[in-house]
Parts: structure tokens; C-alpha cells; sequence
């Protein structure tokens, strides 16, 4: 591959992949009506005129849309990727060429590149930074302080980066408001359930190829994101096992009729296993000492380091991929271990993440979280913040209304009832 020179307008894999990837941006768009209104009304309003923005996101046709509707809005915008494996280089090269963003990602950049491109981020001197999982504002927090005075705030996509922004709010060390995109309502129900449950099999299905119906498949995590993923499994005819830390999500999934176990005792009964906790080392040695020959690991969390893959290779006497995005491990005990995408999130390395249509909901609040920020510039004080519930609710009016759905309002006389102590029976 042949990289732009670093400090160069773009860091992209191949600029002629361009019209590819304007046609599957153009068929992603067709799915995300919220977002195209909101784009529309940033057209007009410029609400973005001499704000500059860096995004943190996964390179995908859905993203593109986001990045779309902020230059249209007046931003100076660039894109750097939030995952080695989940850019599409194709949507990538036509933000570039036909949109004329700046994009410095391509898929299977090293650590190195990537952490090289979260600097040029930086050096964009940004006003709001969208980041998901938070690495981006981690560095400008202990590495670039004398920049701080240039944030307006940041947004995050990630329940990994809202944990990692509520850990720096704890350490003094969040000086600038931050939008909690990823608990809007629109965003995790929808996104994290529908979304990642359908792209999760997705991934798993493009990669192996195999039947689900009949197998064991072990859900680590109980949260959005193994919710959906645990229906969307037991829909395709598997047996669901899902391992949990918190006993009232672990009590939830017994009533949703899941087999609900420790991960030391499902690791034995697995067939295919899939990471979805946010957490480190889920899957470690211990449990693949005990697994199936064959068995199958996935990860759909944030980060690659849900699964153990050091304890792996120590157990291992020969690795070979054997299918796109599938690595069997030989143990030395003769039975081998099936890993996904690298234990990186395999809906993205192993297929093209979210439907359009859930992206559509969770970009629209994130530019609207921006937006937000721009209007309340000043008037925040340091804190993770929730979506405001009116922005929440009219991006699901909006989705509604797209949608060809109607729903009713309350009359004068109901609204005066629920807004009353003095009514009774």
C-alpha cells in the first residue's frame, strides 16, 4: 500500500476506490432519512460556521452520512478510524475525492498508524471532538493540555467511552462538557439491541459460514448490546447461554429464557462465544482449556482485549487462517480454538457493521449532540451529559414520520390529569 505522506491532506489506501464508494454511500442514504432532514436543516442554519471538528468513528457508508451532515452544517471536519479493522476503504476514498473530506484511515492500519492519526486529530486543534471509546479525549486530556481552551466538548458513541469519561470526571481531570450519545434511547435501543444483534450473526455468518441453528452460543454480557444479540441468536434456532456479573441483568435474562451460568461452567458447553461486556479478558485461559474442540470466539465489544488472546497463543502450538477473518489456534493438547476477526469487534472486521437504518437514529443524535454544544457553548460546566430528552424524542418522531407511522397526543383535558395531585379515583 502506498500512504499519503503523514502531515498530507488525507491518509487513505487507494483515492481510485472513490466511485465504489459513492454508490454505497448513496444506498446507505436511502435508510437514513433523520439524518438527510437534519442535514438539510444544517445546510440552512450553518450551525457549525468556524467550528472545527475531528470524528473518531468507524469509517463506514453510515459514518459517512454523519460527516456529510457536519460540513454542510459549516464545519472544518476530519475523520480518523476508531478500530484498525472496521474502515471501508472505498468510503473512505470517496469522502475524500467526492465530499472533499479529509480522512486519515484505511483498514489494517498497525497501532503504530493509528495512535499516529489520532495525533493529526489533535493537531486539527478541534472545538468538539466525536470520539467512540473516548481515545482521542483521553490523549488530548494527558497529552495535550494546552489545548483544552480550544473544546467546546466532545460527544461519545461508546459505553467503553462513557465509562472512561465518568473515570476522568471522578479524577478532576474532565474540564470541558462531554454528551453521553450512547444512553440516548434512540441511540441504545436501538442501535445496541437491533443493531448489533443482526450485524454480530452477520459477522459470525460471513466469516464461518456455518449453521446457527442447533449450536450453543454463549453471550457474555447482558447489557443493549447482549440483549440483542441473545434474541437475534435464539431467532436464528440457537441454544442461548448467556454469562453475566450484575444479578439483575443475570435475573432479567433467566425471565427472557436464557440459560444464565458463569462463564467457568458455560465454557465447557459452548459452541460459539461472543463478547459483548465492554470489559477486559471475559474469555481467559482457564475457559479455553475447557472448551470444545472447534469451538468458535468472537467479540462484538468495544476493544480487542474482551478476549484473552496472549493466554491463547501460549496454549497454542500453530496458528493458520483458514477462511477471511478466521484464525483456527492449535493447542498443544491437540483440539483448536476458532478466533473472529483478530478479537476485534466482528461485525465490522468480518461484515460492514449496523444496518443503515439504526445508524440513522444514533448519527442524527450525535450531530444534534454536537449542535448542542455550539449553542450552549459556556453556559456547561465540566460533566458527562444525557441527550436532552426533546432531542431524543424528535429524532424518534422524525424516524416515525419517515417511517409512515402516526401515533396520537395527548388532549387538554389528559395532559391537565397527569399533571394534576388533586385528581383521583
Amino acid at each position: 500500500m502506498t500512504a499519503t505522506p503523514v502531515r498530507a491532506k488525507y491518509e487513505i489506501k487507494d483515492i481510485s476506490l472513490a466511485p465504489l464508494g459513492k454508490q454505497r454511500i448513496e444506498w446507505a442514504g436511502r435508510e437514513m432519512p433523520v439524518l438527510k432532514q437534519i442535514r438539510d436543516r444544517f445546510t440552512q442554519e450553518q450551525p457549525f460556521a468556524g467550528v472545527k471538528i475531528t470524528a473518531c468513528c468507524h469509517i463506514t457508508t453510515e459514518t459517512a452520512h454523519l460527516a456529510i451532515a457536519l460540513k454542510a452544517g459549516g464545519a472544518d471536519a476530519i475523520l480518523i478510524a476508531s478500530n484498525p479493522l472496521s474502515t471501508q476503504d472505498d468510503t473512505a476514498a470517496s469522502l475524500v475525492a467526492d465530499y472533499e473530506i479529509p480522512v486519515f484511515a484505511f483498514r489494517g492500519e498497525d497501532a503504530e498508524t493509528y495512535h499516529r492519526h489520532v495525533q493529526i486529530a489533535l493537531d486539527h486543534r478541534p472545538n468538539i471532538i466525536i470520539d467512540d471509546g473516548c481515545d482521542v479525549v483521553a490523549s488530548l486530556v494527558q497529552h495535550r493540555k494546552h489545548q483544552l481552551s480550544d473544546l467546546i466538548g466532545t460527544t461519545e458513541e461508546t459505553t467503553t467511552g462513557i465509562v472512561r469519561l465518568q473515570a476522568m470526571l471522578r479524577d478532576g481531570v474532565l474540564t470541558f462538557p462531554a454528551m453521553n450519545v450512547n444512553d440516548a434511547e434512540t441511540k441504545h435501543f436501538f442501535d445496541n439491541r437491533y443493531g448489533t444483534g443482526q450485524s454480530t450473526l452477520d459477522g459470525i455468518i460471513r466469516a464461518t459460514n456455518i449453521l446457527l441453528a442447533g449450536k450453543t452460543i454463549v453471550v457474555a454480557g447482558y447489557g443493549w448490546c447482549g440483549k440483542g444479540t441473545a434474541m437475534r441468536a435464539r431467532g436464528m434456532g440457537a441454544n442461548v447461554i448467556v454469562t453475566e456479573i450484575n444479578p439483575v441483568a443475570a435475573i432479567e435474562a433467566v425471565m427472557d429464557g436464557f440459560q444464565v451460568m458463569p462463564m467457568a461452567e458455560a465454557a465447557a458447553k459452548g459452541d460459539i462465544f461472543i463478547t459483548v461486556t465492554g470489559n477486559k479478558h471475559v474469555i481467559r485461559g482457564e475457559h479455553f482449556d475447557v472448551m470444545k474442540d472447534g469451538a468458535i470466539v468472537s467479540n462484538s465489544g468495544h476493544f480487542d482485549i474482551e478476549i484473552d488472546l496472549e493466554a491463547l497463543k501460549e496454549r497454542t502450538t500453530e496458528m493458520q487462517t483458514v477462511r477471511n477473518f478466521t484464525e483456527e489456534y492449535k493447542l498443544k493438547g491437540g483440539k483448536s480454538i476458532v478466533v473472529l476477526g483478530e478479537g476485534r469487534l466482528v461485525n465490522l472486521a468480518a461484515a460492514e457493521g449496523h444496518p443503515s437504518a439504526v445508524m440513522d437514529m444514533s448519527f442524527a443524535n450525535q450531530a444534534m449532540a454536537a449542535e448542542y454544544l455550539v449553542k450552549n457553548k459556556g453556559k456547561l460546566t465540566p460533566g458527562v451529559y444525557s441527550i436532552p430528552k426533546e432531542l431524543d424524542q424528535e429524532i424518534a418522531r422524525l424516524k416515525l414520520q419517515a417511517m409512515g407511522f402516526s401515533i396520537d397526543a395527548l388532549s387538554a383535558d389528559q395532559t391537565a390529569y397527569i399533571n394534576s395531585w388533586t385528581s383521583g379515583t
